[in-house]
């Protein structure tokens, strides 16, 4: 069995690193993903897909990445389930093994 999945696109915000009770380092991305076909309208739908990230993933990522850039993300589908006061929900996103920084930063004079 395998789960793994490949994403290219750009953060639909700025990461921000937080650490949890346990000391480790975390940050959650949204990923806007283009569609590769046009809907019935002609245009190109995104999906917003949310990502986390842990330790060093997560400590570059929020270093060297701002909203807007494009990055590829390596990793694995997880899937959790919590209550709320209207029920049970189902949280789906991506846990990230591997960040790669796909936009170029301009050179500072």
């Amino acid at each position: 069995m395998l789960n793994q999945t490949v994403l290219v696109g750009r953060l639909a915000n700025d990461p921000e690193l937080y650490e949890t009770e346990t000391g480790k380092k975390l940050t959650r991305i949204t990923l806007a993903v283009p569609r590769a076909y046009k809907n019935v309208n002609g245009e190109y739908d995104t999906d917003f897909i949310g990502c986390k990230l842990w330790q060093n993933v997560a400590q570059s990522t929020t270093d060297y990445c701002k909203k807007g850039d494009l990055v590829g993300v390596k990793g694995r589908i997880q899937t959790s389930r919590y209550n709320t006061e209207d029920g049970e929900r189902f949280l789906t996103e991506v846990v990230a093994e591997k960040v790669t920084f796909l936009s170029s930063r301009p050179k500072e004079a």
